[in-house]
């Protein structure tokens, strides 16, 4: 078990310590800690104003938590961030929330979550009248059982801002007009319809590192 728990703690170092130009400061309490449980990797995500924000990689370890990695620039929501999601809001709700997958039109990177190469058939359900409303779903666009409009909330999946992506647990309970199709993904440059995003090669570096159980935590 020693062994185990050092090549863990080298393996999270050398996946992360080329993440952030600046060494992260001393380790001091994280905001999020009081509201993870027994999760041992968090990504927080902090808002710098408007749609832009810093996201800080945390590891748990038997010294508590420490950083991995500080400040990696990101995007979120055209409007920011909001308590609540809602369809069309275009903005990142804040919370603490799973990373229960991953998926991407390129292969997957080596990560520790559950990986989806997608193609074309790939969607993500935004069709609030669906039964499978924020779902992920395959299916030839002429038989999809769901909208597949643009204007209905459905994304397809096969684009390059999912060359990477990993899904956030927003609405697991998939509330009608709550909201859905939240994701850590690629970085096209700009703001986001409430997802977070990054730089490519980093993002790559952070699911390497991820395992399940990792959380997100968003806030101002």
């Amino acid at each position: 078990m020693r062994r185990v728990l050092v090549s863990m703690c080298a393996a999270f170092c050398v996946a992360l310590v080329a993440l952030s130009s600046a060494p992260p400061s001393h380790a001091e309490a994280p905001w999020f800690q009081a509201n993870v449980g027994n999760a041992t990797q968090v990504l927080s995500v902090v808002s710098t104003g408007g749609s832009t924000a810093k996201m800080d990689v945390w590891q748990r370890g038997a010294n508590g938590w420490q950083p991995g990695a500080a400040a990696i620039p990101v995007h979120v929501g055209a409007n920011g961030m909001v308590q609540q999601s809602h369809d069309g809001e275009m903005a990142t709700p804040m919370g603490i929330f799973s990373l229960d997958f991953a998926f991407g039109t390129q292969p997957n990177p080596g990560t520790g979550l559950q990986y989806i190469q997608v193609t074309p058939d790939y969607w993500w359900d935004g069709d609030m009248k669906s039964p499978t409303y924020n779902t992920m779903q395959v299916c030839k666009k002429a038989d999809c059982s769901f909208n597949t409009n643009p204007s209905s909330g459905t994304e397809n999946l096969y684009i390059p801002q999912y060359a990477h992506a990993v899904v956030m647990g927003v609405n697991k309970a998939r509330i009608p007009g709550n909201g859905g199709a939240f994701f850590v993904h690629t970085t096209d440059g700009g703001a986001t319809a409430g997802c977070v995003s990054l730089d490519d090669a980093t993002l790559v570096k952070i699911m390497r590192w991820l395992q399940p159980g990792a959380l997100i935590a968003v806030a101002t």
